[in-house]
């Protein structure tokens, strides 16, 4: 798979694949582009709606390299190599499409770049984007650092110990994004963004919450809420892929 190197310097993990119109996939935390976004068929989906997939490993994750120092994973950074991505291709605007960090990663490039965004897909984010806490994010961080699962008593923590296991991440890497250096856009902030965005949440995802403030600080938002799913089942499905093919057939 071809490579980009940005900053740092930091080699990411990249692939293009189909013709039309350009979207960027960023995938979730502890996950990579082909658990994220292959597996469950939306390279095959959008490939046949006639759109040219880019998908990339975001640092510290798949195939990118996994850099142990906390400022890396500053998340104007992470929002930073989509544009450097995009650059690389010689693309100037493209629909983005992020996944629970994804999204949070889609969000601050909605504000920090706008006008490399023709269209939006947030999903696996509600109001936990302005909810986690702190405590929160260092609690995932122990449970990341500790011998074992089996050593991590909280259930949140636990689950994203197991699920970070199961791809054989680099697990001090992980704890690093974690904590990263982040900051959630207020509503004030995000007056001024024209870009059309859609909210996608599984109807029982006890991870992000109820879309709430997040839809109401986006002005172009529109909320669709995947019917009998959670955090980790919703991004598959068939609901989900064919609001998302309808929203960016939008012109």
């Amino acid at each position: 798979m071809p490579f980009v190197t940005v900053p740092g310097p930091i080699k990411l993990s990249y692939e293009v694949l189909g013709e039309g119109p350009p979207i960027v996939l960023v995938h979730g935390f502890a996950s990579n582009r082909f658990v994220n976004w292959r597996a469950p068929g939306w390279y095959d989906t959008l490939v046949k709606a006639g759109r040219q997939v880019i998908a990339f490993d975001v640092r510290g994750h798949g195939e990118s390299d996994k850099p142990h120092r906390l400022e890396a994973y500053d998340e104007g950074e992470l929002a930073g190599d989509v544009t450097r991505l995009l650059d690389h291709l010689g693309c100037a605007q493209a629909d983005v499409m992020g996944y629970s960090m994804g999204g949070f990663i889609t969000l601050r490039l909605l504000y920090d770049a706008p006008h490399r965004v023709r269209r939006a897909i947030v999903a696996g984010v509600g109001e936990n984007y302005y909810g986690r806490g702190r405590l929160e994010s260092e609690a995932i961080a122990a449970a990341l650092r500790a011998p074992s699962a089996g050593d991590v008593r909280e259930t949140v923590p636990r689950t994203f110990r197991v699920f970070a296991e199961q791809s054989k991440n680099d697990l001090e890497a992980l704890a690093l994004c974690m904590t990263r250096p982040r900051r959630s856009i207020s509503a004030t902030e995000f007056a001024d963004l024209r870009v059309p965005t859609l909210i996608v949440l599984g109807e029982k995802d006890a991870i992000t919450g109820p879309p709430g403030a997040l839809a109401e600080a986006l002005p172009h938002a529109r909320v669709v809420i995947v019917p009998g799913r959670d955090h980790m089942t919703a991004v598959g499905d068939r609901a989900y892929k064919a609001a998302a093919l309808a929203f960016l057939s939008e012109t």
